[in-house]
């Protein structure tokens, strides 16, 4: 039986169409009693031809993809990772087509909406991929702070986490217990999923975290042409068809906090004013994974130079294995109050390193404290470098940035 379609468009997109919008509405009307629609797109994909995929319904917005997947079904029991599982209403649905790469000859998109049943459904879920057995997951409460490498401050606890990852609810490999799997795996405490433009993987964070003894931050990656932004915490979905100027606001009025992500990376440079004031300092991605492909590259640190107050974290922005740096790679550092990281953020308490066991520098009280790192130069701006010696060195410290290189002008750790 054939399913029946309620849309079925051609259409060649121009560069014109992506000057005037780059997100376009299609919309299409659903009749009632119809309990799953299927999403199709295709276009013939090669080098300044992209097009991403999204859905809004009567309720307002559904999902994301991206350029991920070219099919995506969504009905009350589940939806494809990155839309959100609800009725199928009737009344007025869009699909959302992001002009992301338009050539300047045009692409040519085929678009089709289809009624499915729940084998279709079901054949779709089959397709994604499994969570690995649970573990026995460790009492994180009584874990000493890396096992005593790291002093505790104040009844705070440094912990070891990453800011940037990805699974299949955007354009990642692994399923949400996947990731959560693998980075408790490398010796992880905590782990912000953050995919791109969809909270759809926020339902899933709880049980993967207690599965795999790890604590998941809910996140997402609010992605645009003008630069990408995570927004942290529990907070419900910033649009990413808002005002970027209004993605900070939104989610500090929520209990949120935004982060500027990789502000140098390629086409998705951060290309937005970078907001912050003294009682909300900005967030920045400072050390992204990238940074490891050209190690002396001094890009990273000056752009922190220049921003000064600048809160620095870090983030593999893990999608699959072989594709970017593993999560933990680099590794953010939180001196937290039990597992308050977001409040830690906020209150400006971290440090980075290359990774959970590299060279580390922190700050406890008034001195500097170098961890793992003798030979290393400890410096900062405008500062005289200082040879560390031992595995834990201390000096008084001062305000400001510094960090931790070697001969060579290679940054293996920093903090604010």
């Amino acid at each position: 039986m054939t399913s029946p379609t309620l849309l079925h468009l051609r259409h060649v997109w121009r560069p014109d169409d992506r000057a005037e919008q780059q997100i376009r509405e299609v919309a299409f009307d659903v009749p009632s009693e119809v309990g799953a629609v299927e999403i199709e797109m295709t276009y013939a994909a090669r080098p300044g031809a992209v097009l991403d995929l999204g859905l809004v319904g009567p309720r307002g917005y559904v999902g994301w993809s991206g350029g991920a997947r070219s099919r995506v079904v969504v009905s009350q029991g589940w939806a494809t990772p990155g839309y959100v599982p609800q009725p199928v209403e009737a009344g007025t649905w869009a699909v959302l087509v992001g002009l992301h790469r338009v050539p300047a000859d045009g692409v040519e998109m085929e678009l089709t909406v289809r009624v499915v049943d729940g084998v279709v459904v079901n054949a779709h879920r089959a397709a994604e991929p499994g969570d690995p057995p649970a573990v026995e997951a460790p009492n994180r409460s009584g874990r000493p702070s890396r096992q005593g490498r790291l002093p505790d401050v104040d009844g705070m606890r440094w912990i070891a986490g990453d800011f940037h990852s990805h699974t299949v609810h955007s354009d990642g490999a692994l399923s949400v217990g996947g990731l959560a799997a693998l980075a408790a795996s490398r010796g992880l405490d905590f782990l912000a999923v953050t995919d791109h433009n969809t909270t759809s993987h926020h339902a899933h964070l709880q049980h993967a975290a207690h599965a795999y003894g790890i604590v998941l931050v809910p996140g997402q990656e609010v992605t645009r042409d003008v630069g990408h932004a995570n927004v942290l915490g529990d907070i419900g979905l910033v649009d990413f068809r808002s005002p970027p100027e209004t993605w900070a606001s939104q989610a500090e009025s929520r209990g949120g906090v935004l982060s500027v992500n990789h502000p140098l990376a390629a086409d998705c440079a951060w290309l937005l004013p970078v907001g912050g004031s003294p009682a909300r300092p900005a967030v920045a991605e400072v050390w992204h994974s990238s940074w490891a492909q050209v190690p002396t590259w001094g890009a990273p640190l000056a752009w922190w130079l220049m921003t000064p107050g600048t809160v620095p974290i870090a983030g593999s922005d893990f999608h699959q294995h072989g594709h970017d740096g593993l999560p933990g790679s680099p590794t953010t550092w939180v001196l937290a109050e039990d597992d308050d990281i977001l409040g830690a953020v906020r209150a400006g308490r971290t440090a980075v390193s290359a990774s959970v066991d590299g060279p580390l520098v922190v700050r406890d009280g008034d001195e500097l404290v170098a961890v793992d790192a003798e030979g290393l130069l400890l410096t900062g701006s405008g500062r005289a470098r200082r040879r560390v010696l031992g595995d834990r060195f201390r000096l008084p410290g001062w305000d400001g940035p510094c960090w931790l290189e070697d001969e060579d002008r290679v940054v293996h750790a920093l903090c604010g």
